[in-house]
C-alpha cells in the first residue's frame, strides 16, 4: 500500500476546495450553454422559467450538498487525494446525473423541456458553487 499512497494526487484543503468550486462552476456553465444550444430559438420565458426552477433547486437541495461537501473537505487533513474531493455517494450521484442527462437528451421529451432542465440544473450548480468559492476565498485570504 506504501507505493500506492505515493502515487495518489494529494493536495491541500485549499486546493481541494478550488477543484470542487471549479468543477461545480464549469459543469454548471457547461449545462447552461448546452441547454441553450439544444433549441434553435430560445425564448426569454423559457430562460426565466429555467432560472426560477434552478434557483429553487439550489435553495432546496444543491446548497445543502455544497455545504456538506465543504464540511467534508475541511474535515480532512491536508495532502488527501484530489479524487476524494467528493464522497463515494456524491461521485455516484454525478454518474447517475450524467446517465440521466444522456437518457433525457435521447428520449422523446421535447427539446425545449430538455433545454429548460439543463439550464435549471446548470444554474443550480453555478449558484450553489458560491459557497465553495467563499470558503476557498476565506482560506486564501487567511494566508495573506
Amino acid at each position: 500500500m506504501g507505493w500506492l499512497a505515493r502515487l495518489k494526487p494529494g493536495a491541500s484543503i485549499r486546493t481541494n476546495l478550488l477543484i470542487a468550486a471549479l468543477m461545480w462552476s464549469f459543469i454548471g456553465l457547461y449545462l447552461m450553454v448546452r441547454g441553450s444550444l439544444l433549441v434553435e430559438v430560445f425564448s426569454g420565458i423559457f430562460f426565466a422559467l429555467a432560472l426560477g426552477i434552478g434557483t429553487l433547486k439550489a435553495r432546496l437541495l444543491i446548497e445543502r450538498s455544497a455545504r456538506k461537501n465543504i464540511a467534508r473537505i475541511v474535515a480532512r487533513p491536508d495532502g488527501m487525494c484530489l479524487g476524494g474531493v467528493y464522497s463515494w455517494r456524491m461521485w455516484g450521484m454525478v454518474v447517475c446525473m450524467m446517465l440521466g442527462g444522456r437518457l433525457l437528451r435521447n428520449s422523446f421529451v421535447p427539446p425545449q423541456v430538455v433545454s429548460v432542465i439543463y439550464i435549471a440544473v446548470g444554474w443550480a450548480l453555478l449558484l450553489s458553487s458560491r459557497f465553495i468559492w467563499q470558503e476557498w476565498n476565506a482560506r486564501s485570504s487567511a494566508l495573506r
